[in-house]
């Protein structure tokens, strides 16, 4: 005995309506949105949209403390701009060896059309002196040829990203395995 499902014709076109009136992605949002203490971490940063319709042309990614080691991945057709500083602190890194200062900012230069997605990606290592447990954000601010997005607003304690108009993409820090 074989089973068919059929659908009714207006549920189905509901389903497909529902569908195509969920919104291209709001925000610039990282890929993979846990990360293990004292590993690598390979953030992937996905923009799905320009300002308004406008092209993106600028994307800037802060790095928290305790995120060291950068190493963007270089873009066809982008510029990449790194801006390197003293850490908060010193970290503990591969080998005994001990990081002082590392990428604080990246940049990159390009262009994406409004009606593309793309991902920037950067290699990190994710310092085993932070809390498991605790939330860390990425502040992005998106350029575009007319507009910005500043992706930057962090939730209050207890709050939630859901709750902001433009909020910073973040990770949460998982235990040692």
């Amino acid at each position: 005995m074989t089973f068919r499902m059929q659908y009714p014709l207006p549920a189905a076109a509901l389903a497909v309506s529902l569908f195509a009136a969920i919104p291209a992605q709001a925000h610039v949002t990282l890929e993979t949105r846990t990360a293990t203490l004292g590993a690598p971490y390979k953030a992937v940063f996905k923009v799905g949209h320009g300002c308004n319709g406008s092209p993106t042309t600028k994307l800037r990614i802060r790095l928290p403390d305790g995120v060291i080691a950068a190493k963007p991945m270089p873009k066809p057709g982008w510029q990449i701009e790194i801006e390197s500083g003293p850490y908060d602190k010193a970290y503990s890194f591969f080998h005994g060896a001990t990081l002082k200062e590392g990428v604080k900012t990246i940049t990159w230069t390009g262009k994406l059309d409004d009606k593309f997605y793309d991902e920037f990606v950067v290699s990190v290592f994710i310092a085993d002196s932070l809390k498991a447990g605790d939330t860390i954000y990425f502040p992005v601010v998106q350029e575009c040829e007319t507009g910005v997005h500043r992706w930057i607003e962090i939730p209050k304690a207890g709050g939630s990203s859901h709750d902001l108009k433009e909020p910073a993409p973040g990770i949460l820090l998982q235990p040692k395995t």
